[in-house]
């Protein structure tokens, strides 16, 4: 079994959206062979709390938008230190920076083939490091690393 047409639609659009509000490290797997119980997974991540709020508002909004999409539950807004969006099909997760690092999700679904994102997704690979570089050059002062 592998992902949906559909499933794959909400990723590259979901993917899109977190890439368009500067998202680090977007990546995608088909989990369908796995688990009965979504498609696919969506990770970001973001530097800061209100980045992953921003970049969540932004998916949300854009699915709604273009595909009719909304998500069945929404998880973590609080501390917007993980936030789950689930869409049925697929699940997007999208943490802090300190958070992708500690819970490594990667690991967890690394034996799962990873599917195709549009360009600007796949440039964001890299990015955390890059910016976690970028703020230890400054000595954890600047801004926002694009």
């Amino acid at each position: 079994m592998t992902a949906t047409d559909r499933s794959v639609e909400l990723i590259n659009a979901a993917a899109q959206a977190a890439a368009d509000k500067l998202a680090h490290d977007i990546i995608a797997y088909d989990v369908s062979d796995v688990l009965s119980i979504t498609d696919a997974f969506l990770l970001a991540s973001a530097p800061n709390d209100r980045q992953v709020k921003s970049i969540v508002d932004e998916i949300e909004e854009r699915l709604n938008k273009d595909l009719g999409a909304k998500p069945v539950r929404r998880e973590g807004d609080r501390e917007a230190r993980w936030v789950l969006l689930d869409y049925v099909d697929i699940v997007v997760h999208v943490q802090h920076s300190e958070e992708r690092v500690f819970y490594a999700l990667e690991r967890l679904w690394k034996d799962c083939p990873q599917l195709e994102l549009p360009a600007d997704a796949e440039a964001t690979r890299g990015k955390a490091e890059e910016y976690a570089q970028a703020q230890a050059a400054d000595g954890g002062a600047g801004g926002e690393l694009s």
